[in-house]
Formats: C-alpha cells, sequence, structure tokens
C-alpha cells in the first residue's frame, strides 16, 4: 500500500506575458461607446439636481477656504487646504476642485459640479474598460464588466452627491494606476510608468483615504497573474504600504479629533462584529439586487438578533478563499479578495459616521464581484450563440440602468433625499431633523414644524430638534416669534448644557429682544464652554458695539478672525472699528486683509482710502477711491471733497 504524499496548494499557471489583443477595434470600441452612452443617459437626473443639506455646507458652500478665495491668496488658501481636515476627513484634493468650481461657475449653477462628477466617473469607466481589455476577457464579459461598473445603482451616491467627489476622484488615480502596473506585468516594467503609478496613488489618497488599499489590489493583480504569492511581491510595494500605513494612521487621527470615532450607539466592540458581517452580507446580496437603496442606514436602536448569525459569512467567505487558493481558483480567489480587501475597513467594525452602510463604499470594491461575473460569463455561457450572450450581458445593464435613472431622482434638493430616507426609516431623527432645516430654509415653516415635532415625539430628551426649531422662530423676522424662540433655546439647554451653540443662539435671542444683560451672560458662558466657536465672539462683538464698547467689540473680533481668519467683512468691520479709535494704520492693516480675501468689493476701498487719507498716504488714498468707482460704489461726496478736493 503506497503512502499518500503530503498534499500542497495546487500552483496555478502564470498567466503568459504577452501584450493583450488590441484595445482599439471595432469589436471594443463600439461597445465602450454604447456603454457610456447609457451611462450618460442613466445619470441625466443629476442636471436637475441641486446641493443638499448633508455635508455640502461644510465641504464647499460654507467652507471660507472656498469661498473667500481669489487671485491675491489663492496659493496661501490651498496650503491651508493641505493642512485643514473636513469633518475629520482629510481629502484636499476633492477641496481644491471645489475651489476651482467655486471660483469658475460659482453656488448657482451646482449642474456643473454635478457634470464634473460623471465625468470623473466615465474617466473610472474608461479605466476598468482598459483593465478588463488586459486582464483578455472576451468583449461580451468586458462589457458586463465596464457595464456593471458604469451603471449599477450603488453607484449613484458616488456620483449624484457633489461630496462625494472623493470617490470617483481617488478612483480615477486609483484604477489608472492599478491599469499601468497591469501594463508592466504584462509588458515589462516602464520608468515613467512606475513613476506614473507613485504619483496617481498620492494623488488617491489626497483624495480619500480608502486609497490604503492600493498596495493590497496591486499584490492581488500579481496573484491573478502569476497565480501565487511571493515575498517578492510584498518588498517591492514597502513604500506603496509605508505610505498607505502613514495614511491611514492620519485618518484614524483625525477622525478620533473630530469624534467621529465614538459611538452613537450603546453597542459593544463584540456586537460591531456582527455589525461588520451583516453588512459585508448586505454589500454581496445587494450588488446582485439593490435592494432599499438609501443615502442614510441608521443604526438600529436595538442591536438585532438576526445579526449574530451573519458571522458565518465571514466563515464562508474565509474558507472559501482558502479553498480556492489550494485548488489554484486563481479567478476566484481574485474577485473575492478584491472585494474583501477594498471593503473591510469600511465595514463600521470600528464606527464612524452615522451609518453602519454606504451605498459609496462599493465604489472600488464591487469591481472584485463585477470580474468574478464577467469571469463566469465567460466561463459558462462561451458556448451560446452571439445573440443570446449579448443578451445576457446587455438584459441586465438596462435593468439596472432604469433603476440608476429613478435613484438619481432622490438626489433632487435635501427635501426628496431626506423624504426618500424617511420612507425606510420612520423612526429615525436625522432625516425629520435635516428635512426640517431644507424646508426651513425655503420658507416653508408649516412642513418644518411638523418634521421638527416629529423628531422631537421620537426622542424628546435630544437637545438639536429644539434648537433647530428655535433658529425658525427666530429668523422669521416677527418680533412676536422672539419668545417662542427664548422657549425653545430654554428646552434645548435644558437637555444639553454644556453646548456653546446654545447659550450663542440664546444670547443673540437676548440681544434682539433688548435684553443685553442676559444676552452677555449667555455669550460669555458660551466662550468659556467651547473658545473655539466662533459666532459667541461675533455676537458678543455686536453687543459692545452698540453699547460704546469699541475696544471689548474689537478683542472680540481679533479673537474671532485669529482663528477664522478667512471673512472678509470682518477684517472690514474691524478696519472700521479702528478707524473709529483713530488706529488709522491698524485700521488700514485690517482693510488690506479684507481686499486680499474680497478685492471685488468697492466698499472696502472706500473704507481704507479714509484710513489712508488720515496716515497721509494721499496717492495711495486716491487710488483706493478709483478703485471703489470702478466696482461700481457710489463714493460718499463728503469723502470725495476731503481725499480728492471736488
Amino acid at each position: 500500500m503506497s503512502k499518500k504524499k503530503n498534499q500542497q496548494p495546487k500552483k496555478a499557471k502564470s498567466a503568459p506575458k504577452q501584450t493583450p489583443k488590441s484595445i482599439w477595434t471595432k469589436d471594443t470600441i463600439l461597445p465602450l461607446i454604447g456603454i457610456v452612452i447609457l451611462t450618460v443617459v442613466a445619470f441625466l437626473p443629476v442636471f436637475d439636481a441641486e446641493f443638499v443639506n448633508w455635508d455640502d455646507d461644510k465641504n464647499f458652500y460654507d467652507n471660507p477656504l472656498i469661498t473667500t478665495l481669489n487671485g491675491e491668496n489663492f496659493w496661501s488658501n490651498m496650503k491651508e487646504i493641505f493642512v485643514t481636515p473636513v469633518i475629520g476627513n482629510y481629502n484636499p484634493l476633492p477641496i481644491i476642485t471645489f475651489a476651482i468650481e467655486h471660483q469658475v461657475f460659482g453656488l448657482e449653477q451646482p449642474v456643473y459640479w454635478h457634470l464634473n462628477n460623471l465625468l470623473l466617473h466615465l474617466g473610472c469607466v474608461l479605466a476598468v474598460y482598459m483593465i478588463s481589455i488586459r486582464l483578455r476577457l472576451s468583449t461580451t464579459a468586458t462589457i458586463l464588466l465596464v457595464g456593471l461598473f458604469a451603471v449599477h445603482p450603488m453607484r449613484v451616491e458616488s456620483v449624484a452627491w457633489v461630496t462625494e467627489r472623493k470617490d470617483v476622484l481617488f478612483g480615477i488615480f486609483y484604477l489608472w494606476g492599478m491599469y499601468l502596473y497591469l501594463k508592466n506585468l504584462q509588458e515589462g516594467n516602464s520608468s515613467w510608468r512606475t513613476i506614473l503609478i507613485l504619483i496617481f496613488f498620492i494623488l488617491s489618497l489626497f483624495s480619500k483615504i480608502q486609497a490604503v488599499i492600493f498596495p493590497v489590489s496591486l499584490v492581488l493583480i500579481d496573484y491573478l497573474h502569476d497565480g501565487r504569492f511571493t515575498l517578492k511581491q510584498f518588498l517591492t510595494k514597502w513604500y506603496l504600504f509605508a505610505g498607505s500605513l502613514a495614511f491611514g494612521i492620519l485618518g484614524i487621527y483625525l477622525l478620533g479629533e473630530q469624534g467621529s470615532l465614538e459611538s452613537t450607539t450603546n453597542y459593544s466592540d463584540f456586537q460591531r462584529l456582527f455589525i461588520g458581517s451583516f453588512s459585508y452580507l448586505i454589500y454581496l446580496i445587494k450588488s446582485i439586487v439593490p435592494f432599499r437603496l438609501s443615502p442614510l442606514y441608521p443604526y438600529p436602536q436595538n442591536f438585532p438578533a438576526g445579526f449574530y448569525p451573519t458571522i458565518l459569512v465571514f466563515v464562508a467567505t474565509l474558507g472559501l478563499l482558502i479553498t480556492s487558493y489550494l485548488r489554484g481558483w486563481r479567478h476566484l480567489f481574485f474577485g473575492i479578495a478584491f472585494f474583501s480587501a477594498n471593503i473591510f475597513f469600511l465595514l463600521q467594525i470600528k464606527g464612524a459616521g452615522q451609518g453602519f452602510m454606504a451605498d459609496r463604499f462599493t465604489y472600488i470594491a464591487y469591481i472584485g464581484l463585477f470580474y468574478l461575473m464577467a469571469f463566469a460569463f465567460d466561463k459558462y455561457i462561451s458556448g451560446l450563440s452571439k445573440y443570446i450572450k449579448y443578451s445576457v450581458a446587455i438584459i441586465p445593464l438596462l435593468i439596472y440602468s432604469v433603476m440608476t435613472y429613478k435613484q438619481c431622482h432622490i438626489w433632487k434638493n435635501s427635501g426628496t433625499l431626506w423624504t426618500h430616507v424617511i420612507q425606510y426609516y420612520t423612526n429615525t431623527t436625522l432625516p425629520y431633523g435635516n428635512r426640517a432645516n431644507y424646508y426651513r430654509d425655503i420658507g416653508e415653516s408649516e412642513k418644518a414644524l411638523q418634521d421638527y415635532a416629529r423628531s422631537i415625539a421620537l426622542k424628546p430628551d435630544e437637545a438639536g430638534p429644539y434648537n433647530s426649531r428655535a433658529r425658525l422662530y427666530f429668523d422669521s423676522g416677527k418680533e412676536s416669534d422672539l419668545p417662542l424662540a427664548l422657549n425653545e433655546y430654554n428646552l434645548a439647554i435644558s437637555k444639553a448644557d454644556t453646548i456653546a451653540e446654545y447659550y450663542t443662539n440664546r444670547g443673540a435671542t437676548y440681544a434682539r429682544m433688548g435684553d443685553f444683560s442676559n444676552a452677555l451672560i449667555d455669550l460669555n458662558q458660551a466662550i468659556q464652554l467651547d473658545p473655539t466657536f466662533l459666532n459667541s465672539y461675533l455676537n458678543r462683538s455686536v453687543i459692545h458695539n452698540q453699547l460704546g464698547n469699541t475696544q471689548m467689540a474689537i478683542n472680540d473680533l481679533e479673537s474671532y478672525v485669529k482663528q477664522s481668519p478667512y471673512k472678509a467683512d470682518l477684517w472690514y468691520e474691524l478696519g472700521r472699528l479702528y478707524s473709529s479709535l483713530n488706529n488709522y494704520q491698524d485700521a488700514s492693516d485690517r482693510l488690506t486683509r479684507a481686499i486680499q480675501l474680497n478685492n471685488r468689493n468697492g466698499k472696502y476701498y472706500v473704507e481704507r482710502a479714509k484710513a489712508q487719507f488720515s496716515l497721509n498716504k494721499k496717492t495711495q488714498a486716491i487710488n483706493d477711491l478709483n478703485m471703489a468707482t470702478q466696482l461700481g460704489v457710489k463714493v460718499p461726496p463728503n469723502v470725495s471733497k476731503i481725499i480728492l478736493g471736488q
């Protein structure tokens, strides 16, 4: 009886190191054009979409580094963008694109911002097409893979939400870097391609932290190409892994500083493991059946018992990976491993954010699953007739494109966005509160009040809705609504008495009611609670100015601009206040800063001209008045008479 030899993993044959079939042929270029057209049609509704009140404000339309950008401060603002995280996220490259769009298009034309997202997505589609050809998939399998990436409904969030410029921007560098690496494997290393891969990797990291998985994806491409793992595959990418580690640590630190890593639930660390396994399972299912798509998937209030059995999906995936590796099923291993690696750190096992899943997390990860579908198509449907094969590939793409078209409509504005979320999550306060804010801001007060009431009914002890409802009354412009606003702020403070914003808002309400004493008490308390909440200084400065305490008003504005030096109007106000104290040099300096931030406001030049004249700088004063006139500002006659002698 012969002894059995120790079983070893089957060594898969290496892929032939040869140039793949020609990329630009009629059989390949026509389907690509068809996919591009289908993608544009599927995403047509985004051209009618507005910005939304979900991080768009913090990322660009209320971001002073973007709103104050001009020719004089361009480079200083660019530098600040590279050292300033937004909501705990370090993604300066998308912020820079927002700054450029703000300068070119302004905030009144969101259609161009959405167009740029779609163009970047199409750039990613082209990269996936190039990769597919390099992987030697058949024409119909390529159509399937590229088409799925292009029009799958899980793409909508990444394309239709302007803030998620991060996805399509990091994706375009990530995917083109993958393509160049694959080309190196097949045609031999090229120095310029290797340099470009590094540059694309760095740009991808500056776009979104999810790019840290890039070197792992390259190792998986090595495996798909050679059918094995070697130490060399890792060692030759040491600098890429080092970059990933550095950015990963930076990302965790910034999220921690922002408080985004603090749990918003009462789940234990043990339970969060099952949050991850449940999310993983749902992502797998939605790759085929994209059901109940939502911009927000809020955590359940109580941990569902049904999450526990989903841990088996991790066990099954690990078993499948081991089996496919041992048996040399490199295509199966690659597809599952690529998906798993690119989704793993987004499974919220360590919680970050307000939801435990997000459609956008799959933007790159789904390529692994789509590749498996395309490979299975080649393997099991290759014997069918040409027309049947095309039907099998195209029909699901048409179905998905219709679903994508419909899903895009929910991003039309904040009202449609949160109404869609409420359709699935009726017991979550966030969508009601955000929809109420939208209604409040467009003047539909009754609808806003209904949503605030619903939010408060769900969580009576949550302070935020009271604060938001108070702002509705405060902003109404009616004196009779001020007591209602005051009452709401009192309720907010009774629920959370350590939030500086609530004291600041109540202080502003007292001031509007003429009660400056209580207003100052609240504003002093706000600054004591949080010296970085800048509106406290601004409101207190206004009160001090009204009370004739000019130096105290100046001190508060100086405290404001020291922490946030990007609001031109505040520098202008400082200049005006310094002039009132006959401190013309400081006035001139502050007004110069205002002009650096916004050189299109004529009143800044008028005020600086007055300060310059008082400093015996008549030529500079005359130049400022001339500039103010060019900008369409009518110079007061008394100022012209004094400075120009007219």
